[in-house]
């Protein structure tokens, strides 16, 4: 039997901010598990019903429900937060970024201009600055999503998304219906690149700009659409 994939293959869980609360497995921070996480973290920060804003938020943006924005973040007028959502210290949810809910973004993170977001995990230092869609993901550390890039998160059969195992090969069912990609530590993808439901990219790899990729990379760049 093959192992299954865990959130340590993916990224560093010792660097990360609230290491102590990160999953062994990734796909409990997708879907309801997600929520229901991101819940428990702000009932710890004693963020319930309402906003508790420790960071800036300027004149002009939309906090609604429970959203905790941690000292040293920032957002930007005219942008949308709700949740549940958690936005860390030193990030930015920048002008005309909208946060759908459940969404974690870590320390030093960016969330930007027309950037949407929904049922996501930006892990420290994750970037998605320009025109992104990021979808049922999870975004490692360091990851940076090029302008325009889009984690597609539903497949147009609209049935259960599936994955390729990095380790054997072997197509796994996540059990989700809305799963986009799992993106690993120091990962990237170039501008308007487009990744199918359930793609994976495993750490360090790229995927050049304009490309359709689907599948697991399991290491280097994808230059082409597959």
């Amino acid at each position: 039997m093959s192992r299954k994939l865990t959130t340590r293959d993916l990224m560093d869980v010792e660097a990360l901010l609230h290491k102590d609360k990160i999953p062994d497995s990734p796909f409990e921070l997708l879907g309801d598990s997600l929520s229901n996480w991101i819940k428990r973290l702000l009932a710890s920060l004693n963020c319930t019903d309402e906003p508790v804003i420790k960071g800036q938020v300027e004149e002009g943006a939309f906090i609604r429900g429970q959203v905790y924005i941690a000292e040293g973040a920032k957002v930007e007028s005219t942008a949308m937060v709700i949740g549940p959502s958690y936005i860390g210290p030193g990030s930015e949810v920048r002008h005309g970024a909208y946060i759908r809910g459940s969404v974690y973004v870590g320390a030093d993170c960016v969330v930007g201009h027309a950037t949407e977001a929904k049922g996501s995990c930006f892990f420290d230092g994750a970037k998605a600055g320009h025109f992104a869609y990021v979808g049922d993901s999870l975004l490692g550390r360091n990851v940076n999503l090029g302008a325009g890039t889009k984690l597609a998160n539903l497949k147009l059969t609209k049935d259960q998304v599936a994955y390729k195992d990095p380790f054997d090969g072997m197509i796994v069912k996540s059990g989700l219906r809305k799963f986009g990609a799992l993106i690993a530590d120091d990962a990237s993808t170039g501008c308007n690149a487009v990744l199918s439901p359930g793609a994976v990219l495993m750490p360090g790899t790229s995927v050049f700009p304009c490309v359709h990729f689907h599948g697991t990379l399991e290491k280097g760049i994808a230059r082409k659409s597959r």
